[in-house]
């Protein structure tokens, strides 16, 4: 059985047997948050541009895709995102694990997950080891595919590179153009948080990874619970 539908759900908890695990990086497993605000309120600033309206979009996109959107004419994007990768490299502080993270991870079995992210690979690194958190056996970075979330081309990258279905792995992630790009790949997505946009309508949701338990021997044969979840409804 493929965990789209979720197993045996009670109003305390929501069961899945995925084959594997995917998941977004920032927001998910990393809190970047102040580092994110900082990065395009400096952008906005520079250019004049409505820092409000661009954070509304920016989370879970590529630097790239966000500075194409809203850069002004005549203003080198390229140069510009090169800039800011620059920056968010760099600045690692306030950049704290999600709760919960750092057991989880601890508590899965070996090749069975997978970090599907909208960051490059550099602030990839950089922002696993400021959270305290281990590398992934597998990454796929916005630097691996032509097209980012929400499209679905990194979480079907992720799948076939562990030879799973993408229809049997439960996808975690928090904002709406990850979601979107989960739900397209054919996974089960899970939403970590408050936010995820329309998205996140009828997701299962936990309020972070606290309320997440994985048992199973590893790929192909895992079981996930999520604790307190509960559909979101417009």
């Amino acid at each position: 059985m493929t965990p789209t539908t979720p197993l045996q759900p009670t109003p305390q908890t929501t069961t899945f047997a995925p084959e594997a695990l995917l998941f977004d990086m920032d927001g998910t497993l990393v809190d970047s948050t102040v580092v994110v605000e900082r990065t395009w309120r400096r952008f906005a600033a520079r250019h004049g541009l409505d820092a409000e309206a661009i954070l509304a979009t920016a989370h879970g996109r590529r630097t790239g895709e966000t500075v194409a959107a809203y850069v002004p004419a005549g203003v080198d994007a390229a140069a510009e995102t090169a800039r800011l990768v620059a920056e968010e490299v760099e600045d690692v502080d306030g950049i704290v694990p999600v709760p919960g993270a750092p057991e989880l991870l601890a508590s899965l079995p070996e090749g069975c997950w997978a970090v599907v992210t909208s960051a490059g690979r550099e602030l990839t690194h950089r922002r696993m080891a400021a959270a305290g958190l281990p590398l992934p056996p597998l990454l796929i970075s916005a630097d691996d595919v032509r097209e980012g979330k929400p499209s679905p081309e990194g979480y079907l990258a992720a799948a076939a590179a562990l030879a799973v279905d993408p229809a049997a792995t439960v996808v975690f992630e928090d904002a709406e153009a990850g979601l979107r790009a989960a739900v397209a790949a054919g996974g089960a997505p899970v939403v970590v948080g408050a936010h995820g946009g329309t998205a996140a309508e009828g997701l299962p949701r936990v309020r972070d990874l606290r309320d997440v338990t994985v048992t199973g021997a590893g790929l192909g044969a895992l079981h996930v619970t999520l604790r307190h979840t509960a559909p979101v409804r417009a």
